[in-house]
């Protein structure tokens, strides 16, 4: 207590001053009009201006939520568009067998209506992931626990990355398309020309789909999207654009050169694709080889 009284003492013309200035300011503002407004538009426009920077600095640590309900959103849409190819399917190949007064009927719309999606989207990030190698693979910040099982696809907003390999409880790794390990099977949007698309171990922007008959009839840019004949991705995602293709003298088949739609050097929020009826489908194709 002494020290302080001792400080107040040595410093007391410092507090007069402050005092008089206080006072000086009070006695301002309540007389002058003026300077009143003066003071009160100063004070607003510094409480603007700490405001203004608390917002930015409150925004950026509000990133990552923003982020991951980004992320969300894209994983709906991503699911509503599945949803609607295979709806858009399911009628194209309805008009084979059905006359279309028939999708008049209540009983049978309510059945469609009422049918089960066979594709969800399960949304998650990259934790790490390699493209100079030969076999390049991508870790996942999702696991067993979030549903994630092996042979599920991997897609990116920009089109398909990669197959689940292994899986623990909180991450799974993807061999990644630039895999000379890895096949995928590809077509021709609005065709039904398709073949098998693998990597070569080149180039990370270019892989190949091979067997496309001679009679196929495509044109350099056209689109390049999953043919739907397994149980890893729906039909219709993006792979990329035919850049060129050649063919053998003695062959019967194109080789058609595919530009990746997926930059593969910047991958982050991904999508795992779960095929809701994959293992009963593994299971009764089990069980057709064995009575070969």
């Amino acid at each position: 207590m002494q020290k302080l009284f001792a400080f107040i003492v040595a410093k007391r013309h410092w507090f007069l001053f402050i005092g008089c200035e206080i006072i000086a300011f009070i006695i301002i503002f309540q007389h002058s009009f003026y300077q009143r407004n003066v003071i009160i538009s100063s004070s607003n426009a510094i409480t603007g201006s700490l405001l203004a920077m608390s917002n930015t600095i409150f925004s950026y640590f509000d990133l990552q939520k923003t982020n991951d309900e980004l992320v969300q959103r894209n994983s709906l849409l991503e699911t509503e568009v599945i949803r609607l190819h295979e709806q858009v399917n399911n009628l194209t190949v309805g008009k084979s067998f059905f006359n279309p007064v028939f999708l008049k009927d209540s009983v049978l719309a309510d059945s469609l209506k009422k049918r089960n999606l066979t594709y969800r989207l399960i949304p998650a990030t990259v934790a790490s992931h390699s493209v100079r190698s030969r076999r390049n693979y991508i870790t996942i910040n999702k696991g067993s626990n979030d549903g994630i099982r092996r042979d599920m696809g991997v897609i990116s907003p920009q089109g398909i990355v990669g197959i689940i390999t292994e899986v623990s409880d909180r991450f799974a790794v993807a061999m990644s398309l630039l895999n000379v390990k890895s096949t995928v099977n590809c077509k021709i949007r609005n065709t039904h020309f398709f073949g098998p698309l693998s990597w070569k171990g080149d180039d990370v922007n270019y892989a190949y789909l091979e067997h496309i008959p001679t009679h196929a009839i495509f044109h350099v840019g056209d689109t390049i999207v999953t043919s739907g004949n397994s149980d890893v991705f729906p039909p219709g995602i993006l792979v990329g654009m035919i850049d060129s293709y050649n063919k053998k003298d003695d062959d019967n088949f194109y080789t058609l050169k595919v530009r990746f739609s997926t930059d593969f050097q910047s991958l982050h929020a991904l999508n795992v694709v779960d095929n809701q009826f994959q293992k009963e489908q593994k299971e009764i194709e089990r069980e057709a080889r064995k009575n070969d």
